[in-house]
C-alpha cells in the first residue's frame, strides 16, 4: 500500500509574523518565540549558507532571509527572484530587494573575480591591448566592439545596456 503524502502547509504571512519580527531597516529577523533550544526568543535568526545568502529554519523548513522579508512586507511570496539590487547577498533591507525576473536578477549580477577593468562585460582582449565589450541578450553572447581607451568601452557597454536591456546596470 503507497503511503499517502500530506503536503505542508505553506507558510503564510500571518504565521511568520507570529514567530519572527523582521525589521525592514536593517534587513534583520529576530525571534519571536522559543521553539528550540538554538532557537531562542529575543535571539537574531539566520545563518549564512554556503551560496552566500542567510537562511532561516521556520516551521521545520529552510527558507532564504530575503524571500521571508518579501513575505513579512508585502504579504504574499514573490511572484519571481528575489534581486539584491546592490548585489550584497546579506543585505536583506526590503529597499534592497526587487521582486525580478531572471533576467532582470542576471543582468545585475557581479562582475567575475578576475575582471581587471573594473566592469562586467569589459575585459582586455587576449594577447592585444585593447578592451573587448560584450553583453548577453536573449541567451545570445553580442560583440559590442574592440577599443584602445577603458572609458570609450565603458561607455560603449552603456549604451549596449540601453539599447538591449533599456536600463543601464547599477554599478
Amino acid at each position: 500500500m503507497s503511503e499517502k503524502i500530506i503536503p505542508r502547509a505553506e507558510l503564510t504571512a500571518e504565521k511568520l509574523r507570529e514567530l519572527l519580527h523582521y525589521d525592514p531597516e536593517t534587513g534583520v529577523f529576530t525571534r519571536k518565540v522559543t521553539t528550540s533550544s538554538v532557537a531562542m526568543k529575543g535571539e537574531v535568526a539566520g545563518n549564512l549558507a554556503s551560496t552566500g545568502y542567510l537562511q532561516l529554519m521556520v516551521a521545520r523548513t529552510m527558507y532564504n532571509a530575503h524571500r521571508l522579508a518579501w513575505l513579512y512586507v508585502y504579504g504574499e511570496w514573490p511572484k519571481g527572484q528575489i534581486d539584491h539590487i546592490d548585489r550584497d547577498r546579506v543585505n536583506n533591507r526590503i529597499s534592497n530587494l526587487r521582486d525580478a525576473t531572471p533576467k532582470q536578477n542576471q543582468q545585475n549580477r557581479s562582475k567575475d573575480h578576475n575582471n581587471i577593468s573594473g566592469h562586467v562585460g569589459v575585459r582586455r582582449h587576449k594577447n592585444r591591448p585593447n578592451w573587448y565589450v560584450q553583453i548577453r541578450h536573449n541567451y545570445e553572447l553580442i560583440h559590442l566592439g574592440t577599443f584602445e581607451k577603458l572609458e570609450d568601452a565603458v561607455a560603449a557597454r552603456k549604451a549596449g545596456e540601453l539599447k538591449y536591456w533599456g536600463v543601464n546596470r547599477a554599478d
